[in-house]
């Protein structure tokens, strides 16, 4: 073992430059496949593309793990140089920091169903915390370390050593063609010359401040004013800073009147209160709706179609439920408390017509649609919701009203729903269409619901 670590270790010196570059490569392709899958504008336009470029950021990710084991396997060699250069130790502990945590909770994010909604939680929250804070960090430490970047006034080895007194301290590092390399990656290119000079040779003035400082400063300055209002979005939006229902409600554009008034069992909110945060995703833009503009209707293969306007919506008969919420991105708010109507209640009502086969939910944002079957809308706790924890359910969120179904991944529950249609076919939803199961059950939930599992 031990003269297999040595021959690989052989040369260590190309080998970090080369780790480098394909770890830099990796960091590229996870930056601008990640920045396209949660950009909502390309969530539109890349359609089905999506679901490729998804498994490409998968296997990419995966692929981090090869630069990463290679570089601990030499990493005894590398902290030996680097014993006299504590900021270049810094920087090494932050870009391995950055690429384990990506790497780990990146695993977690891929097998979220297997790792379940806590830990899945917990690993999103880590790997856009690493993201925010890391990608500015690698822009920042890649750019200022470009070759026109190169500043000959700033030198790792001095133009008064000899060659001789630098031979003669690395060889401490190892052998000859070991010590060449490392070389190489503590000095600039433009610096290899200093060790050739002649010790009598006067040196240039150093400058107060180098055109590479400059840069780097000026650098760092750009990335903090277009990359600083993104981080304290994410911050608002994930780490509970004005993250309330009660401040979306504030802004919401919805203005529906009379606003629905929460039974007993919804104010206090028999759930105890959401735990956890949603996060807002959309298709299209958020839409806004009131009185004037907004209607809910059952059609199809029904016996008695019916429209209602708001008026007539919030005085039907509602019950309250207590579930989970759980989006296929991997992150959950538990204990929720919806107060709605139940599906199953609104189908009998309507009365289905024989050769129904599924309940497809129109929204009203006029592009998304989604659908179950016959068979899966027969679940007691499918419910039309106006209400969350005892308040109306803000345009954010999908309200004036929203459709809840707990024992499959969010996409399913179709926001503004508008309009449910009963069917003679399959649908294939917006999702669906777009590469996502058919089927978008929990893990367990099909085992629970074995009759209606398809």
């Amino acid at each position: 073992m031990e003269q297999w670590l040595k021959k690989l270790r052989k040369g260590y010196g190309k080998k970090l430059v080369s780790l480098h570059f394909w770890n830099a490569w990796i960091v590229v392709i996870l930056a601008v496949t990640g920045l396209l899958l949660v950009g909502g504008f390309w969530r539109e336009l890349l359609g089905i593309g999506r679901v490729w470029l998804k498994w490409l950021h998968i296997i990419v990710g995966l692929a981090m793990l090869a630069p990463v084991v290679y570089y601990l396997i030499l990493a005894s060699k590398h902290w030996k140089q680097l014993r006299n250069k504590p900021w270049q130790k810094v920087n090494t502990i932050i870009v391995l920091v950055l690429l384990v945590g990506w790497l780990i909770s990146g695993i977690v994010l891929w097998q979220f169903k297997l790792a379940g909604p806590e830990w899945s939680n917990a690993a999103l929250l880590t790997h856009d915390l690493l993201t925010c804070l890391g990608l500015p960090y690698i822009i920042y430490h890649s750019i200022t370390r470009t070759k026109w970047l190169k500043d000959s006034t700033r030198r790792t080895v001095s133009a008064t050593t000899s060659m001789k007194d630098f031979r003669g301290t690395s060889d401490s590092l190892g052998t000859s063609g070991e010590n060449t390399a490392a070389a190489a990656i503590s000095t600039p290119r433009s610096d290899r010359t200093a060790v050739t000079k002649s010790p009598d040779q006067p040196q240039k003035p150093q400058p107060v401040y180098t055109r590479r400082a400059f840069i780097r400063s000026a650098v760092g300055v750009g990335l903090a004013v277009t990359l600083g209002p993104t981080f304290v979005s994410w911050v608002g939006r994930n780490l509970s800073i004005d993250n309330s229902i009660d401040s979306m409600l504030e802004k919401d554009p919805n203005r529906m009147s009379p606003l629905p008034q929460p039974a007993a069992a919804s104010s206090p909110p028999i759930g105890g209160g959401a735990e956890g945060h949603f996060r807002v995703y959309t298709v299209t833009p958020i839409p806004s709706f009131s009185n004037e503009n907004w209607s809910f209707r059952i059609d199809g293969l029904v016996e008695r179609a019916q429209v209602w306007n708001w008026e007539q919506f919030v005085k039907l008969a509602r019950t309250v439920q207590v579930s989970d919420f759980h989006c296929v991105t991997g992150w959950s708010v538990y204990k929720n408390t919806w107060e709605g109507i139940s599906l199953k209640q609104l189908l009998t009502q309507a009365g289905v017509k024989p050769g129904a086969h599924s309940v497809k939910f129109y929204s009203g944002d006029g592009v998304y649609t989604d659908a179950i079957t016959m068979d899966q809308a027969q679940m007691d706790d499918i419910m039309v919701a106006v209400m969350h924890d005892g308040k109306p359910i803000p345009a954010d969120l999908g309200g004036p009203v929203r459709l809840v179904i707990p024992q499959m991944y969010a996409y399913k529950s179709v926001k503004w729903l508008n309009r449910i249609e009963l069917i003679d076919s399959e649908h294939i939803g917006y999702w669906e269409e777009r590469g996502y199961d058919k089927d978008a059950w929990l893990t367990g939930a099909a085992q629970r619901f074995p009759n209606i599992s398809s």
